[in-house]
């Protein structure tokens, strides 16, 4: 985040300063606000151009196990660009690599999901997936495993057939 404000403050700074040479190349025709009025345009491009990359820059640094399951596009009224091109705020990840089951149990999958924000750090959670069932279930405290692999004290969520953080689980493995 520390580095985006600097990053926008550079990039005021360039175009103020890119205007002020094209003014001195012209002998001072181009009125005086021209420099600050770029200078804040650069800044507002800077910032949106980070919001869109930030998802492809995250993305595309995860390691190749770490497979996107689902994606939260962001739109609002004071962005009104993002109503025509919204961009991704958020995104869940699934780690193939940790996908496992229990051998009395192999339509249920455990696995490690990681949820991403814009300005938010990164949350891990495990997860449990009934691939016939088409339910999850987040392990918390409490939940208990038997040693027939059977799950006792899990809260079950059902979800629909294409639920992407199912399907990713159940494909991983």
């Amino acid at each position: 985040m520390f580095v985006e404000l600097i990053a926008t403050f550079v990039a005021g700074i360039a175009a103020a300063g890119a205007v002020m040479l094209v003014n001195r190349v012209l002998r001072g025709r181009l009125p005086r606000w021209f420099a600050p009025v770029a200078a804040g345009a650069a800044m507002i491009l800077v910032t949106i151009s980070n919001e869109y990359g930030w998802y492809s820059r995250t993305s595309g640094a995860l390691p190749e196990d770490v497979v996107v399951a689902q994606t939260v596009e962001s739109k609002a009224f004071y962005r009104p660009w993002t109503y025509v091109w919204p961009f991704v705020e958020r995104f869940v990840a699934v780690d193939t690599a940790t996908v496992r089951s229990h051998p009395n149990q192999p339509g249920i999958k455990l696995a490690e999901i990681y949820f991403f924000g814009r300005w938010s750090a990164v949350n891990k959670l495990p997860v449990l997936a009934d691939c016939p069932g088409n339910r999850r279930a987040a392990l918390a405290d409490g939940i208990r495993f038997e040693n027939d692999g059977a799950v006792d004290g899990a809260e079950w969520i059902a979800v629909s057939a294409g639920d992407p953080l199912v399907s990713t689980i159940c494909g991983a493995g």
